[in-house]
């Protein structure tokens, strides 16, 4: 009798050098600080203010950061804004709320529509993002920029 053979897929590990994490209230102040506070601290990574890096980060944070304070507040409960950086390879936006229901979704906009691209422009400049389950409760969303 033989066993079967397993195939592992590999592993990627990622080793971030910088990490900066802080929790903001949820509202549209605490959106604005957070983007504020990012690139205050990207800008501390030597990422200057005003380059490409820095202005898509904020965009990013910005945006994601909205979304949590719109579709995820729940009163009395922060959002939270994560940055790992590792210098050369990839910069991850993480922005956490406590409101597990209404994952967010990209959804058709009517042209002439105040609001509902948000998702739109994550998708368009980030390498890739991902809604990822929290436990207890919440969600977070990511959003990573390779820069290899």
């Amino acid at each position: 009798m033989t066993t079967p053979q397993t195939r592992e897929e590999p592993v990627t590990v990622r080793v971030f050098t910088h990490v900066f994490t802080q929790r903001f209230s949820s509202t549209p102040r605490g959106a604005r600080l957070a983007r504020r506070l990012a690139l205050l601290q990207l800008d501390r990574w030597d990422i200057p203010h005003g380059t490409a890096l820095s202005d898509t980060a904020a965009l990013l944070v910005a945006e994601l950061a909205a979304n949590a304070v719109t579709h995820g507040r729940v009163p009395g409960r922060d959002f939270e804004l994560s940055l790992s950086y590792a210098p050369g390879l990839l910069l991850r936006v993480d922005v956490t709320d406590t409101r597990s229901e209404g994952r967010p979704r990209l959804a058709p906009v009517l042209p002439f529509a105040e609001t509902g691209r948000g998702l739109l422009l994550v998708e368009a400049v980030a390498t890739r993002w991902a809604v990822l389950e929290r436990v207890p409760v919440g969600k977070t969303v990511r959003a990573e920029l390779d820069l290899a």
